[in-house]
């Protein structure tokens, strides 16, 4: 028989929250090889990730891939690790601080912010674990995936939705699908390029990299493609750009299967031959810098595209928790928590609290121990 999970410390006229849980990909805890190869079984087992009928991909992911692409991956993990851990984690903890405070700073209620990461720790269901135990009655997701994706989005509700159906007192829950053509991201992405152009000569391009999937995802109606070319062409008209002034490229290719094009590395190849000797790369799809963009993008490409005949190459950094990045953040917050409590412009502190000792007094007249 299914146990469900209660509460401890509950009491009638408790203190009552909301909770918003920061969800991005995940990372190994430490760039040696064990490590990696438990967090990529993890996030490939995942059949969201990959597609392929598990009879099939079970066997190659063991026998194939596991034995060998660990050892490779942890290398580059080497390559971008810092003194406090893997650069997405850190930058993930800095965003979550950063929010809390913007939280206390907007609203008057209770809103608490956890992290978790879909794959590795913390994982989402300890997440949620420290959410409950400080009373949330609401909760909001928010995946820090700007553009859907039901390889990263999708498996995300999965996972919180495989954890809520244990629990015994399920909040009311709402969930960020996208935010791709949010206009407070989209105005902290160019205030993020603008800043960069204050700084460095720009470039003849700006080259915007995502995060690549199979071609596959798209013609099974995956809209990730889609949103990318739409935060793409509002980020381009935000900067004044025209058509030949900015590219639209997709990266971290994984099998022998096409995916979506054109393809960062080789489009960065050829640029150099075409006569764009000068560029400017961003991510508009990484929230928080990662070894996807300080290896591959800043480091791997940037060397393949000056060995091409490249002159100058210059990574523009994931937002990361820039205060623009956190105020866009806190919008898509408040657009999607309104109607609730601790939200709300009306809520006072002086009149939960009299509501609550209200609750207390009724429950003991009931004969309620708590």
């Amino acid at each position: 028989m299914r146990r469900y999970s209660g509460e401890s410390g509950f009491f009638h006229g408790k203190e009552e929250a909301t909770g918003i849980l920061l969800v991005n990909l995940g990372t190994p805890e430490a760039a040696t090889t064990p490590a990696v190869r438990r967090y990529l079984r993890q996030f490939l087992s995942d059949p969201r990730v990959v597609e392929i009928p598990r009879l099939i991909w079970l066997p190659i992911l063991y026998a194939f891939v596991l034995p060998r692409r660990p050892a490779k991956s942890a290398k580059m993990y080497q390559s971008v690790w810092t003194d406090d851990g893997s650069p997405l984690l850190v930058f993930s903890k800095k965003q979550q601080s950063a929010l809390q405070q913007e939280m206390k700073n907007r609203f008057k209620g209770k809103v608490i912010v956890e992290l978790a990461m879909r794959y590795g720790k913390p994982s989402i269901e300890s997440g949620l674990q420290k959410l409950k135990e400080q009373g949330i009655r609401r909760l909001l997701v928010l995946p820090l995936y700007p553009q859907y994706s039901a390889t990263t989005t999708a498996t995300t509700y999965d996972e919180v939705s495989r954890v809520l159906s244990r629990w015994r007192w399920v909040p009311e829950m709402r969930f960020v699908g996208s935010y791709h053509d949010h206009s407070s991201y989209i105005n902290a992405l160019a205030r993020s390029v603008r800043t960069h152009w204050e700084q460095h000569p720009r470039g003849q391009v700006l080259l915007m990299s995502f995060h690549g999937l199979p071609k596959r995802n798209l013609d099974l109606g995956d809209p990730y493609f889609c949103h990318c070319h739409k935060t793409a062409r509002l980020l381009a008209e935000k900067l004044d750009l025209k058509q030949d002034q900015y590219l639209v490229t997709f990266q971290s290719r994984f099998g022998k299967a096409e995916w979506l094009k054109p393809y960062t590395d080789k489009t960065l190849e050829a640029l150099p031959a075409k006569g764009i000797k000068n560029i400017d790369v961003i991510c508009p799809g990484f929230p928080a810098d990662c070894l996807e963009t300080l290896e591959e993008i800043k480091i791997e490409n940037g060397e393949n595209f000056l060995q091409a005949g490249g002159e100058t190459y210059r990574y523009i950094a994931a937002l990361n928790h820039q205060q623009d990045h956190i105020h866009a953040l806190s919008d898509i917050i408040k657009q999607h928590t309104q109607g609730w409590a601790e939200t709300s412009t009306h809520w006072d502190l002086s009149v939960a609290e009299k509501h609550n000792k209200s609750i207390q007094k009724r429950a003991k007249e009931k004969g309620a121990d708590l």
